[in-house]
């Protein structure tokens, strides 16, 4: 019989649950998530407020510990993996993209993008020219000695793309990337970020309530209540 040649995904969910304490009471966060995500795959995860979209997005980061289930990112599942293990995989294999933006103010724009890559080691000629290339990429070329403090919110938002994408990872995951952005600015951040995907093979998960989001996703994966009510493919 021949061996099976379909990718292995690189994030894979069993039975994932998360709870919470709030008082006397117990949330719910997540109840039995199984989904797998493919390489190269530009899903976007969707939902009202406190559907769990975020919490199942710290957990594939590997932010937070499920309450039960798995998670297996890469081949590796982060369950039976110490702090510094789990922190490890976080540095080389996944890239985030925050709400916030989340850069460093006293670093240019050129500093914040290579940060990743000083932590994993990697020699100084090898990192500026990734550096440089991937600046170029989302559109900041001539734009790398300015700090946060001289750049527009969509400006930074692309350094902190630019910062997720430098190392390569296996996994970009952005929290509501568009959140704090215009309607026109979010929806040349997200064209920019699917040209990476198509580009690159970077693999893009997102938590989003943002519509310009939606429709550039080539997979929406629906949750209400902690739960998968739909997954669409296009």
């Amino acid at each position: 019989m021949p061996a099976d040649s379909s990718p292995r995904p690189i994030v894979t969910l069993r039975g994932l649950t998360r709870h919470y304490a709030q008082g006397a009471l117990t949330v719910k966060a997540l109840r039995g998530v199984d989904l797998d995500i493919e390489a190269g795959e530009f899903t976007a995860l969707m939902g009202p407020s406190g559907s769990g979209k975020t919490t199942l997005l710290n957990l594939i980061g590997g932010l937070d510990e499920p309450s039960g289930g798995s998670v297996v990112v890469d081949g590796r599942d982060l369950a039976t993996m110490s702090a510094a293990a789990v922190s490890r995989t976080r540095l080389e294999r996944i890239g985030f993209v925050f709400q916030a933006y989340n850069l460093i103010p006293v670093l240019s724009a050129y500093e914040n993008a290579e940060f990743v890559l000083m932590m994993q080691g990697v020699p100084p000629e090898r990192r500026r020219a990734r550096v440089m290339e991937t600046l170029a990429a989302v559109g900041l070329a001539g734009m790398e000695n300015r700090r946060p403090n001289e750049l527009s919110g969509g400006q930074q938002q692309r350094v902190a793309v630019a910062r997720a994408i430098a190392a390569r990872p296996a996994l970009v995951l952005a929290d509501e990337p568009t959140a704090n952005l215009d309607s026109t600015t979010g929806h040349d951040l997200v064209a920019t970020m699917r040209k990476l995907n198509e580009d690159l093979g970077v693999t893009f998960v997102f938590a989003t309530h943002d519509p310009k989001v939606r429709d550039a996703a080539r997979r929406v994966v629906q949750l209400v209540d902690g739960a998968i009510v739909s997954d669409e493919r296009r």
